[in-house]
């Protein structure tokens, strides 16, 4: 859509109202089915030999909206919507993955995507290796002929762990391999993953890309220029007849004629008709309507809610109560270099965490005595929030693994939002006076 910036293309990207009834919105497509033209229509729908609608469980125009906008906003190729952040990371895994491969992935994730890696996706002979990504020796020493991608937080939640993303890039791309960043909690216009190299990008759109706390969604985005034809590793997926789609090798009609202009759709074509038709984990048009709303104020919320994040931060790390805080914008923080790095413009995003010198005990008083704040397992919402990971999101992890993903048991997790950053600071303060 032209040569727009990204805050016009969050209002305008993927949808023309000329081809719906002249609707200025874009409409909610409430129904499960379209009907073909004629048998030979329905043949080359279902075949992958031509575009079009068949049932929403495989895509319908809402949420079509929805991948094209942010695919368009991200600077990217394509985009699959899905059912939720996890199932966005489920799907790529399970689809690039099979049966003896191996993934990378970087030990600061999410608590259920760890869990997912390092226990679900054991049932399928599929290993993880957990290594700090950053460190090139390590990386370089995981990687071996069995790894299919490299996974990685662009920030870990709630351990405040930047990823040297263009680094991890360079060094991940010389074997041939995937970059795959959730970009989850830092978005455009805080972070695109997509220009220092990554090359998927994956989203919990329930969070600050929705913002408002009223649906669960995912979405994949494939950046286009990613050559999946020289590596043996994608040879019984992406370069492949596949079975039920008519024999169609997705690598020779959506990848290979179009991937060195930077188009290639491949990876999305592939897992739409693949593993979203087979296993069916669908955002639904009411769902994809509700994000479409958030991406039009996610310029301006982002940029809010990273300056209040500051200056909570800021008045955290001073107060005599506060043992530690892992806030990258900080000068004594050891990421605050890659900070600056990648998040100059607008600040290293909103959620970070901290402990209290009491410990446990302090953090439990703290959090219940904490006005305003929403004690709750979500992120990003427009409305600040807090949780205590370790008790919580990170409860299935014990011991070395817990650690490993950089929370402890005094670990306060804050999600600061769109209020007035005083008023967010007193209610900390008065919440701090309760503790001993």
């Amino acid at each position: 859509m032209g040569n727009y910036k990204p805050q016009t293309l969050a209002l305008h990207a993927g949808y023309d109202y000329k081809k719906s009834l002249k609707s200025r919105a874009v409409p909610i497509y409430a129904t499960t089915s379209f009907v073909f033209d004629n048998v030979q229509d329905g043949a080359d729908l279902f075949a992958a030999k031509k575009d079009g609608f068949i049932y929403s469980r495989i895509h319908n125009p809402t949420s079509v909206v929805l991948e094209e906008r942010l695919s368009a906003y991200h600077k990217g190729s394509a985009g699959l919507a899905v059912a939720s952040g996890v199932a966005s990371n489920a799907l790529l895994f399970l689809g690039l993955a099979s049966s003896g491969r191996k993934i990378v992935a970087s030990p600061h994730l999410y608590g259920s995507t760890a869990s997912f890696l390092n226990h679900n996706l054991k049932r399928y002979g599929i290993k993880t290796v957990f290594v700090e990504l950053n460190d090139e020796k390590a990386l370089r020493n995981a990687i071996d002929k069995d790894t299919v991608l490299v996974f990685a937080e662009s920030i870990g939640n709630p351990s405040g762990y930047i990823l040297d993303i263009e680094k991890v890039a360079k060094i991940t791309h010389e074997y041939n391999l995937p970059l795959i960043i959730d970009n989850t909690v830092t978005p455009p216009p805080i972070l695109n993953p997509f220009d220092y190299g990554a090359d998927i990008i994956t989203y919990s759109l329930t969070k600050l890309i929705g913002g408002h706390g009223t649906h669960v969604g995912g979405i994949i985005l494939e950046k286009g220029d990613f050559d999946w034809g020289t590596n043996e590793v994608f040879k019984d997926y992406i370069n492949a007849p596949d079975p039920a789609a008519d024999g169609v090798n997705y690598w020779e009609v959506f990848g290979k004629p179009f991937y060195k202009e930077g188009k290639s759709g491949v990876l999305v074509n592939k897992l739409r008709g693949d593993l979203l038709r087979g296993i069916g984990p669908t955002l639904s048009p009411f769902g994809a309507h509700e994000f479409l709303k958030g991406l039009e104020t996610l310029p301006l919320r982002a940029v809010r809610q990273c300056e209040n994040a500051a200056a909570v931060a800021d008045f955290l790390a001073k107060h005599p109560k506060v043992s530690w805080i892992k806030y990258p914008g900080l000068k004594d923080n050891p990421h605050y270099e890659l900070a600056k790095k990648y998040f100059s413009k607008t600040g290293a995003g909103a959620i970070f965490s901290f402990g209290l010198k009491g410990g446990y005990d302090s953090a439990v008083t703290f959090i219940d005595n904490l006005e305003l704040w929403s004690h709750l397992a979500n992120v990003l919402d427009a409305r600040s929030l807090v949780i205590h990971p370790a008790s919580t999101t990170h409860s299935q992890l014990r011991g070395e693994a817990l650690r490993a993903a950089g929370v402890s048991e005094d670990l306060i997790r804050l999600s600061v939002g769109l209020e007035d950053a005083g008023d967010l600071i007193t209610a900390l303060e008065k919440a701090l006076d309760k503790v001993k």
